[in-house]
């Protein structure tokens, strides 16, 4: 940026690095942070920081926690037989959000893309065949978002949980397609859990 100093153009590159930050959103905060006093800069870089050394996988359901396993996985009071499976953690808190589900979760970090390269050897398939195998989950919810990639991986999940013989539904069409699950609503994420269906 002409007139302005490198450290500032430094932060402005790393701002920008970040999802859904273009150029006038990372200005914005930029500019925020040179208000805001030092120690208010601090705070957040070191919960940044923290965010980064502290939270980690859940080895049960692969979504995010500084503890293992991660608090819904430990909660006694959800129920065992219901599982959904998402793409990313923020899917989780998207479901969550919605107060609609009392089951488990597993995460599958990605879906699969043939143009990006990403294969089902690539996401946490094996693990979730292997959660199925013990009989205790009778209905597997497929929870991707409803894009080509999405449906595609839900095709390619419910081959196989219905060789195991667990129930496999989709959630309803309440989502818009090509819509993220990060972003829907309440209202909207709790009528696609009510009308959910058999793949």
């Amino acid at each position: 940026m002409p007139g302005f100093s490198a450290t500032f153009e430094r932060l402005l590159v790393e701002l920008e690095k970040m999802p859904g930050i273009g150029r006038k959103t990372a200005q914005r905060l930029a500019f925020h942070l040179l208000r805001v006093t030092e120690a208010e800069v601090q705070a957040l870089a070191s919960a940044m920081l923290d965010c980064r050394r502290n939270i980690r996988a859940c080895s049960r359901c692969f979504s995010v926690t500084e503890q293992d396993p991660c608090a819904l996985c430990a909660d006694p009071k959800r129920d065992d037989a219901l599982l959904c499976v998402v793409e990313q953690p923020s899917d989780v808190l998207a479901f969550e959000r919605s107060g609609e589900y009392h089951g488990r979760y597993h995460v599958l970090e990605g879906v699969i893309s043939p143009l990006e390269g990403i294969g089902p050897d690539d996401l946490r398939v094996r693990e979730l065949l292997e959660r199925l195998r013990d009989g205790t989950v009778r209905e597997v919810i497929l929870g991707t978002n409803p894009d080509l990639e999405g449906e595609a991986t839900a095709l390619y999940l419910s081959k196989f949980i219905k060789l195991l013989g667990v129930r496999v539904t989709r959630i309803a069409r309440g989502l818009p397609v090509g819509g993220d699950l990060e972003y829907a609503d309440q209202v909207t994420l709790a009528r696609a859990l009510e009308g959910r269906r058999d793949v």
